[in-house]
């Protein structure tokens, strides 16, 4: 189930108001951490599964909640 990401965020450069869902389920391509989000504007879908790199930080707490889980 998806889940509203954050608030509405008004993109002057576009000049439409923008929101983005989730299902925060984290991936991995093989290379790169992930979430995917669908991307509105002014509540039209523009872009399905756009995909947002997980940062550094999170990818770290994964990574020690992984290696906990294997201990």
């Amino acid at each position: 189930m998806f889940a509203q990401a954050g608030g509405v965020t008004f993109r002057e450069d576009l000049g439409v108001e923008e929101t983005t869902e989730t299902d925060n389920v984290v991936r991995w391509d093989g290379e790169k951490l992930y979430v995917e989000h669908d991307i509105y504007h002014n509540g039209q879908l523009v872009h399905r599964k756009y995909r947002k790199n997980v940062s550094e930080a999170v990818a770290r707490a994964l990574q020690a909640l992984i290696n906990q889980a294997r201990q």
